[in-house]
């Protein structure tokens, strides 16, 4: 294999594919890439086993062929070189190294037979539909959030996607919980979607499939079955296996009778709120809402930094009700009210709330209250 290629262009594709590759594996291969030339263009192609990226990057090959290089130091080397520069790579089968120049730089990385890279992209994907960069964005963002780190139940590791019925029309929904808050979030059902399996999208793959979201604005193919998953951008192909676990109930806790309604500017709700948690101690993070007719107060205290309280500027008009929230959990949700105004919808101290857009009936978060 032999080509030359811009720095730029091969940094870019890069910089997607190694962040695939982890950094401790006990299996070789899977630390490097998969480097293949052919006319016109080189794929690269890198996998942990579960989750499997190609792209596709112009290039002008002299001689097509294939080979395997370490992926990580292959990125820092071509990270390092000057900007605009043209980049050589030469491979020959018989002495197993990848030759790299670029102006007086010249780098050989030892390579990996490419017959023992493995192959995880393939197999049947009934379900097929496409959606728009934004559309794609707006579940993934306003959810990932409330994933649960909580390896013990792995089957919350992940958003939840699925197709649903809402009053207005049948919706995609992505669903994301850890046990203390939840989001949902719908968009539009696409066509080809209706009937498709419910899926857990593992938290890996949520994160690079955001990374290529931001370079791409047109739209997306999205294939599946049961057990794997396809996106596929302009250049880029990533393929997931799905999280092999039930996700709860989620319908069952979204009270749907809370009826103390609180009405609040949100980007001044979540600044307050900021502010007030300052006192509040690292491990609970605890803070109190005190609601009155027309009045609404925050307020923390710790016994090592004291206390502190500020009242709020909030339409509420139910009787008086004292509660307590996670700062973080809820600035969280707070973070993902795109207009002006939030609404909560409680019921009393101990029963989870629900927070919902005046603007937006798409997304609905829950967050359970704490004692304080």
């Amino acid at each position: 294999m032999k080509l030359t290629i811009e720095r730029a262009a091969l940094l870019k594709s890069l910089a997607h594919v190694q962040s695939v590759v982890e950094r401790r594996t006990t299996i070789p291969i899977l630390s490097n890439v998969k480097l293949e030339g052919r006319s016109g263009s080189l794929s690269l192609n890198a996998t942990d086993m579960d989750l499997d990226i190609i792209e596709s990057v112009p290039a002008d090959v002299v001689r097509p062929g294939a080979t395997t290089a370490p992926a990580h130091t292959f990125y820092e080397i071509v990270r390092k070189l000057p900007e605009g520069s043209q980049v050589e790579i030469e491979h020959h089968a018989d002495d197993g190294q990848l030759t790299l120049r670029s102006g007086r730089s010249k780098f050989s990385l030892a390579c990996l037979p490419v017959e023992d890279f493995p192959v995880l992209s393939g197999g049947e994907l009934p379900f097929t539909f496409t959606l728009a960069a934004a559309e794609l964005k707006t579940l993934i963002d306003r959810t990932r959030f409330a994933i649960s780190t909580e390896e013990t139940r792995y089957y919350l590791n992940g958003i939840y996607l699925h197709a649903a019925t809402s009053p207005a029309c049948d919706v995609l929904r992505a669903v994301a919980t850890d046990g203390h808050r939840l989001a949902r979030v719908d968009v539009t059902l696409p066509s080809g979607a209706a009937g498709m399996p419910g899926i857990i999208i593992p938290r890996k793959t949520v994160a690079e499939v955001r990374k290529l979201i931001d370079e791409t604005d047109g739209d997306i193919t999205v294939s599946l079955s049961e057990t794997k998953l396809k996106f596929a951008f302009g250049d880029a192909v990533l393929t997931s296996k799905l999280i092999d676990g039930t996700f709860p109930d989620y319908e069952r806790v979204i009270p749907s009778d809370n009826d103390k309604i609180l009405e609040v500017n949100c980007k001044s709700f979540a600044q307050a709120v900021d502010r007030v948690s300052a006192i509040s101690t690292e491990k609970s993070r605890a803070i109190k809402l005190s609601l009155e007719k027309g009045a609404a107060t925050l307020s923390a205290s710790s016994p090592e930094n004291g206390s502190a309280t500020e009242e709020i500027e909030a339409d509420y008009d139910s009787t008086p009700l004292e509660i307590g929230f996670n700062s973080r959990y809820l600035m969280d949700i707070l973070a993902q009210v795109e207009g002006d105004t939030a609404l909560f919808a409680m019921a009393d101290a101990a029963s989870p709330t629900v927070v919902r857009e005046v603007a937006d009936g798409g997304a609905i978060y829950v967050l359970m209250p704490m004692r304080v």
